[in-house]
């Protein structure tokens, strides 16, 4: 386990394991949340501070870079796994993150940390994901975003800035050099 900012970061779940049963002795009420943490955002600090107040510990399961690209493609994520890691533990909610790796069997940080309180959003679990998690957690929290834009409309948002910026610039250079082309083939000079 290594530490930055006083809290700690893991990729190994027997670590996990261990550190689970430690909070567990102190008899510490184990919160787990996971995703991307993609371009960390207002949004994911609501949210981990708000996650934070269903128990004493909270663990963050991130997703590991080839993770995400399955899942949201090639162009993603933006931030590097290991600088999305550190980021999450400059919030003072967070007590460890936890990489997940593409590899790693459906819930498997779940079925290990066995958490009183899985908070998840809207989006992340079918009623019938909710009710098989309710066997293996203490209960399901579902929260509502905490931003008004997630990191992917803030992405979109960029793109669709630049391809209008190409696109204009793109449209005056063509304008541009077909007048240029039809006065040359009149014999004009411009």
């Amino acid at each position: 386990m290594t530490k930055s900012n006083g809290h700690k970061i893991t990729k190994d779940y027997k670590q996990v394991a261990d550190y689970v049963a430690q909070q567990r002795k102190r008899r510490k009420k184990i919160v787990l949340t996971q995703g991307s943490f993609d371009m960390l955002h207002i949004g994911h600090a609501r949210y981990c501070k708000e996650a934070k107040t269903y128990g004493k510990t909270l663990i963050i399961g991130v997703d590991s870079d080839k993770k995400i690209k399955k899942r949201k493609g090639d162009d993603r994520p933006i931030v590097p796994e290991d600088e999305r890691l550190e980021m999450l533990t400059h919030l003072a909610s967070v007590d460890l993150v936890v990489l997940k790796k593409l590899s790693a069997p459906k819930w498997e940080l779940i079925k290990i940390i066995k958490p009183d309180v899985l908070i998840a959003t809207k989006k992340t679990y079918s009623e019938d994901q909710i009710k098989k998690l309710n066997k293996i957690c203490g209960k399901v929290v579902i929260l509502d975003p905490m931003a008004v834009t997630s990191t992917s409309a803030k992405i979109r948002l960029l793109q669709m800035g630049a391809a209008k910026k190409i696109e204009s610039v793109l449209a005056n250079k063509l304008i541009k050099t077909i007048e240029e082309v039809l006065c040359e083939l009149k014999g004009e000079k411009k």
